[in-house]
């Protein structure tokens, strides 16, 4: 243990002498998190909007009221001519355009009915339906509001209840997502790196040829990220809590336990690829660009995986961040315990023990 102790010392004065691997340790950590948390959302806010009020009585200003209280709207104008609204969605200036035609206010009080035509820049279809939808939902409030007693013979009112994340808060499916694309990238690069580091400068048959064993020489150049990688997890965690306002109903220890599993399934990805690569550019390449698209394609954080092909879905399952986003977000969000992810956290327990195996038996045939 003596022994081991020295070589897993030696390898954190390798990593803190080194200022690239320290900007990619902490300094990919607080971007992304920051990136994903505030700027990057599939929420739409604040979309630029135009109306054409041509009724222009107390009806149609109540409507317009309501709409410029939504966070969702920037009203630029309240008043477009019917030639201009190609134009302006030409120029690229509205997203959607809301017309209200005249005797808006007459028809909805004597003729319980009135026409609202909205029209949305549909080459972006995502947020032109969801834009849509927004307003639809608006204009059907305001209407329930005027009429909440209306004489109809059946009348269904749904009552919704989000739960988990009742403010709709797009942070919240990011951080978890978030959390294990940068401890996948983190752990999976660095660790090969430094091994195929070894390789290159002629120095790791040096440490084979030494009195310790070869596995313990790479469980102990693995030691330090797992530490490292622990310490972004507590920093990912602690800016979620404390910036992103992201909670953490579940247990803080099994997360933690679960985070570190994760972390040492990504240190034997990259304990693989070290042993099939020859280049520290090779192992780069294949450990950051290799596994940075299928994490964002297959974990769910940004496009669903019930969206996607059934072969598309076999194939996330070997992604390890799929269980680890999971598990975060039963653990973090939904406040679950370990009678819920066990399924999970065997998948992970799986890849790690076969990862790590293989990595071993491959790492020693070529250095043999």
């Amino acid at each position: 243990m003596k022994q081991f102790m020295v070589f897993v010392r030696k390898e954190f004065h390798h990593v803190f002498r080194d200022r690239r691997t320290l900007l990619i340790l902490f300094g990919l950590p607080i971007m992304q998190i920051l990136l994903f948390g505030y700027a990057l959302t599939t929420e739409i806010k604040n979309a630029q909007i135009v109306i054409a009020d041509h009724a222009k009585d107390a009806a149609s200003e109540q409507l317009i009221s309501r709409i410029a209280a939504s966070k969702y709207f920037t009203i630029n104008s309240v008043a477009l001519a019917d030639n201009e609204i190609e134009a302006a969605f030409r120029k690229g200036k509205v997203k959607c355009v809301v017309v209200i035609p005249a005797g808006f206010g007459n028809d909805l009080l004597h003729g319980n009915s009135a026409q609202l035509q909205i029209i949305a820049d549909a080459s972006d279809p995502n947020t032109a339906k969801t834009l849509t939808n927004y307003l639809t939902a608006i204009a059907t409030d305001y209407q329930q509001d005027l009429y909440p007693t209306a004489n109809v013979p059946l009348r269904i009112e749904p009552l919704t209840r989000m739960l988990y994340n009742p403010e709709m808060n797009g942070s919240m499916n990011f951080v978890p997502g978030v959390m294990a694309l940068v401890l996948m990238i983190i752990c999976t690069t660095l660790t090969s790196v430094s091994i195929v580091r070894e390789k290159e400068m002629g120095t790791m048959e040096i440490l084979l040829v030494s009195p310790f064993k070869p596995t313990y020489v790479v469980l102990a150049k693995a030691v330090p990220y797992l530490v490292l990688a622990l310490t972004d997890f507590v920093i990912i965690l602690l800016l979620s809590v404390f910036l992103l306002e992201m909670p953490v109903r579940g247990s803080l220890p099994l997360l933690f336990l679960e985070s570190m599993l994760f972390i040492i399934t990504c240190l034997s990805l990259g304990l693989l690829i070290s042993s099939v690569t020859s280049s520290q550019q090779m192992a780069m390449l294949v450990s950051m660009m290799g596994m940075m698209l299928p994490t964002i394609l297959f974990t769910g954080f940004i496009f669903p995986l019930e969206n996607m092909p059934v072969p598309l879905q076999v194939i996330s399952n070997l992604v390890p961040s799929r269980w680890y986003y999971m598990i975060v977000k039963a653990v973090m969000l939904k406040g679950l315990g370990p009678g819920v992810i066990w399924k999970e956290s065997l998948v992970l327990a799986g890849m790690t023990v076969v990862l790590l195996t293989i990595s071993i038996k491959t790492f020693k045939t070529r250095l043999a």
